[in-house]
Parts: C-alpha cells; sequence; structure tokens
C-alpha cells in the first residue's frame, strides 16, 4: 500500500549484508591469522600501486595532481545523492485523507483521518478484548497506473484475549467505517501485540 520496490529493497539489503560480512570475515581473519594479514597487505599494496599509476594518467596541476583525484570523489558524491533521493522515495502514499468525494456541481468533500479515529476509539470504548488501534490512510498505485486508496487498522489484543473475539470486533469496525465513508474500501486489518497488551491484564471470559 506504499510506494516502496520490496524486491528492489532486498535485492540492496541482501547485497549490502554480503559486503558487510566479507568484511567482517576479512578483518576477524586477519586478526587471527597470519597469512591472512600478509595476503591482504599484498593486495593493499597492489591496489595502492595500481591507483599511483592511474594518477600518473590524467595529470592534472597541484593541489590535486590528477584529474581521478577529482573523478573519485565526485561519483562517491553522485552515489550518495542518488542514495539519498533513494531512500526518500522509500514508503510514501501515505496520506491524510481517508476517502474523498469529487462532484461537480458541489465540489470536492474530503474525509480526514482523524475523524475515523475517533469514531474506532468511541467504538472500542469499554472493549476488554482490545487495549489500543491505530488508523492510517494510504494512496497508492494500481493496475494501469491507477490511484487507489486504502486503510489500514491496527488492533493490539489484549493479553489472554480471543482471536476470534478480536476478528469479530475488526470486522465490526471495517463494516463501520464502510457506512460512515458511503461506499466499500480496501481496508487492511492487523492485529498485533506490543508493551500495552504486555502490561494490560489478561482478558477472561465470565
Amino acid at each position: 500500500m506504499n510506494h516502496t520496490n520490496r524486491a528492489l529493497n532486498r535485492f540492496f539489503l541482501a547485497a549490502t549484508g554480503l559486503v558487510l560480512l566479507a568484511a567482517g570475515t576479512l578483518t576477524a581473519g586477519a586478526g587471527m591469522d597470519a597469512g591472512v594479514r600478509d595476503r591482504w597487505s599484498s593486495v593493499s599494496t597492489s591496489l595502492l600501486g595500481g591507483w599511483r599509476n592511474l594518477r600518473s594518467t590524467a595529470p592534472l596541476q597541484e593541489p590535486l595532481g590528477s584529474w581521478w583525484a577529482l573523478a573519485v570523489p565526485a561519483v562517491l558524491l553522485l552515489g550518495a545523492l542518488a542514495s539519498i533521493m533513494w531512500l526518500t522515495r522509500q514508503g510514501g502514499g501515505r496520506t491524510s485523507e481517508a476517502a474523498r468525494q469529487r462532484d461537480a456541481e458541489l465540489g470536492d468533500t474530503a474525509v480526514d483521518i482523524s475523524y475515523l479515529e475517533s469514531a474506532v476509539e468511541a467504538a472500542l470504548e469499554g472493549n476488554r478484548a482490545v487495549v489500543g488501534s491505530s488508523v492510517s490512510a494510504w494512496r497508492g498505485r494500481g493496475r494501469r497506473r491507477t490511484t487507489t486508496q486504502g486503510l489500514r487498522i491496527t488492533l493490539q489484543a489484549r493479553r489472554g484475549a480471543s482471536p476470534r473475539e478480536v476478528a469479530d470486533v475488526a470486522e465490526a469496525l471495517v463494516t463501520g467505517m464502510e457506512a460512515l465513508l458511503g461506499h466499500r474500501t480496501t481496508v487492511l486489518v492487523r492485529i498485533a501485540g506490543g508493551t500495552r497488551t504486555r502490561l494490560a491484564g489478561a482478558h477472561r471470559t465470565s
């Protein structure tokens, strides 16, 4: 329900994890084995020599001494900017509007998410199976680049509460919200635990 490309995220996370794992393994190996340490020192010396040879292929006036000394930081800076842009595009899609009705004569009518949050809190007042809730709205892209609207309800179940009872509460909340909005909508229901669940008293049925 957001703009995050999960497949691409998993690829980058896996690649980053492999790089960090390899770096950690090499560091640990260099600290524990003299052969690995000598090999790593030899590779570092070779890379340093290659860098010096590369710098001499594109000389530049001091203090830089070579165009490569300018190109490498520029590439790293572009990579950092691309990473920042990529991070800012993660998630997204969240909106404060639960729904919007467009009318050519009356204009646009928007329902703020706080209205639904208040309605859910009122509906759950005195409920023994749920200790907390939150409601959020998301706008994403559907098929053929169409814009889709959805809601997410998170319910924190009381310790010992019946899952069936909490699911029935969630179903009633969804039905009530659709009645308030006047149309059916996509709703993601998440039943979770947490600190409030652990601290709340156990739910007992008489």
